[in-house]
C-alpha cells in the first residue's frame, strides 16, 4: 500500500474509522517523495537508531526504516527510550512536528543530549525563524537556545498541497545537528539565557529598556553601561545582538 496515495489512504483511514484532530496538528503527507527526502536528510543510517515522534499512519517511518538500524516511533512521550532501544547506535530524531507542540518538543529534544541530530518538519514561518542568523533581526530567544547547542539549516520548503487534510500554512524541513561544545563560553548559563530571554522581553524596545524590566535587581544606568561596555549603542534591539554579543554582556551584568 502506498501510504501517501490519497485514493489509497482515505479508504484506509474511513475503515479504521479515524478523524483528523486539529487539537494534534495531525496532517498527512501526500506527496511519496517528501517523506524519502525527509529521511535522505535526517543523515539516517545502519549506525543509526532514529526516534520519530508523531508516526502518523507510518509513510515517514517506512522510509526510515529502509535507512536506519532502528526506528522507534512515539507520540509524545519520549521518557528513556533512546537509551532503552538504541544501544550501540547513535540516536537521531526525525518528525514531523504537530505544530502545535513545536516549541515544547524541541526545547526537550535540545536538551536531551543523546540526539546527535534533529530533523524535523515545521510550518515553514517557524522554520525560517529558527534559521535565522544571529544578529539578523528575524530570530528570537528560542533560535539562540537552539543555536547554542546545535547547528540549524533549512533545508528545503513542503507546500501545503502536499498534505491531507490541507493546512493552512507551507512548512519546511529544519535540519540541526548537535555541537560538541557550546557555541560560545557562558560564564553561567542559567544568568547567560536569563539575559537572552529578557532581551526579547519588551521585543521593540531598546536592550537597555528590556533588560531593565526584565532583571529588576539592575538599574538601568548599569545595563546602560555593560551595553556600551559590549561596544553596542544603547538603543540597539536585543534581535540585532550574537550569541558572543549575549555571552559578553551577560558576565558584565553579573
Amino acid at each position: 500500500m502506498n501510504l501517501c496515495d490519497e485514493r489509497e489512504l482515505r479508504p484506509l483511514l474511513e475503515r479504521h474509522g479515524f478523524r483528523f484532530s486539529k487539537s494534534m496538528g495531525q496532517n498527512f503527507l501526500i506527496d511519496p517523495e517528501i517523506p524519502a527526502e525527509i529521511a535522505d536528510a535526517s543523515g539516517a543510517d545502519k549506525s543509526r537508531g532514529v526516534l520519530e515522534i508523531g508516526a502518523g499512519v507510518g509513510s515517514l517511518t517506512a522510509e526510515l526504516s529502509r535507512r536506519a538500524g532502528k526506528v522507534v516511533s512515539v507520540e509524545l512521550d519520549l521518557s528513556a527510550l533512546a537509551a532503552e532501544k538504541f544501544q550501540g547506535l547513535t540516536p537521531i530524531v526525525c518528525a514531523n512536528l504537530p505544530y502545535n507542540i513545536t516549541s515544547p518538543m524541541l526545547e526537550k529534544l535540545i536538551l536531551t543530549p543523546c540526539f546527535q541530530s534533529v530533523t524535523v518538519l515545521l510550518q515553514k514561518e517557524v522554520a525560517e525563524r529558527l534559521a535565522a542568523p544571529e544578529g539578523s533581526g528575524d530570530g528570537g530567544a528560542f533560535s539562540l537556545f537552539l543555536r547554542y547547542h546545535m547547528v540549524p539549516e533549512l533545508l528545503f520548503g513542503v507546500p501545503r498541497d502536499k498534505f491531507l487534510p490541507r493546512p493552512k500554512v507551507d512548512s519546511a524541513v529544519l535540519r540541526c545537528v548537535r555541537r560538541t561544545t557550546p557555541a560560545v563560553d557562558a560564564a553561567d548559563e542559567a544568568y547567560f539565557f536569563r539575559v537572552v530571554r529578557g532581551a526579547f522581553l519588551l521585543r521593540r524596545k531598546t536592550i537597555v529598556n528590556s533588560l531593565a524590566a526584565a532583571l529588576p535587581e539592575l538599574s538601568k544606568d548599569s545595563i546602560r553601561e555593560a551595553v556600551r561596555a559590549c561596544g553596542l549603542s544603547e538603543t540597539v534591539r536585543g534581535e540585532r545582538l550574537t550569541l558572543q554579543d549575549f555571552a559578553e554582556l551577560s558576565r558584565l551584568l553579573m
